[in-house]
């Protein structure tokens, strides 16, 4: 496990302040869709597969590698799979940057899913608000967070938002001052709530190996769902 945390980048106005902060301090930076434009000293861009290749990055420097479904799927499947993931690509980022980075920190600048009206909502100005369309795996973003920072933090590291202002994020927040000594997250006593939670999610059966669950035929009911949701998000202890 790397001691440096992995700065994730996404594309709210937000995330420009992250422009500034010397690379030396973390073991990786990811950029999500667009937010390849951020800085160019980024180490892996991740998107899904209809991001359009005209907004990707068109030329790679040395150590520089895309991501793409065939490799955060099976990272998202080893967590219980997309469905439960949540659909957000800064859901999916930090499951594949947990399982093939393996930091002990995770720092989410420009994710916090807040998109208001009358002004900027990405970095570039006026986008898709992509997290708000309707999608059975979005309906409480807030628990998805959850979600992922308890499994991170069963696995010894800390989910982090640098931002301090309105987000979806459950995370804790920190600033470019703390980001040398990023705090821990302990699970402590919620571990049996956790495997409890793993267990119920697992007994659902909405597993959906291809990631594409959108072309699953099985049957879903969101209120089993959205009880699953608040189990996740009553086990946040921090």
């Amino acid at each position: 496990m790397t001691a440096k945390p992995v700065l994730i980048l996404g594309s709210a106005p937000s995330v420009l302040a992250a422009q500034s902060w010397p690379k030396s301090q973390f073991s990786a930076i990811v950029a999500i869709n667009n937010a390849w434009q951020v800085r160019d000293d980024w180490d892996y861009h991740i998107a899904p597969d209809d991001f359009p290749a005209e907004r990707g990055p068109q030329a790679l420097r040395t150590g520089q590698k895309r991501i793409t479904s065939a490799d955060y799927v099976p990272a998202n499947n080893s967590f219980g799979g997309i469905l439960y993931a949540g659909g957000t690509m800064a859901f999916t980022t930090g499951y594949w940057a947990l399982s093939a980075l393996t930091p002990a920190a995770m720092v989410f600048a420009g994710c916090d899913m807040v998109y208001p009206s009358g002004s900027n909502t990405h970095f570039y100005g006026q986008g898709t608000a992509d997290p708000l369309r309707k999608d059975i795996t979005l309906r409480n973003l807030e628990a998805k967070s959850a979600r992922l920072m308890l499994h991170a933090a069963n696995q010894g590291c800390t989910c982090l938002r640098a931002s301090t202002g309105e987000s979806r994020l459950v995370f804790p927040s920190v600033t470019a001052q703390e980001l040398a000594r990023p705090r821990k997250i302990e699970i402590g006593s919620n571990k049996a709530q956790f495997d409890e939670i793993k267990t119920r999610e697992t007994a659902l059966g909405y597993f959906v190996p291809s990631g594409r669950y959108w072309q699953s035929q099985k049957p879903v009911c969101t209120a089993k769902l959205d009880a699953l949701d608040a189990a996740w998000l009553g086990a946040v202890v921090t």
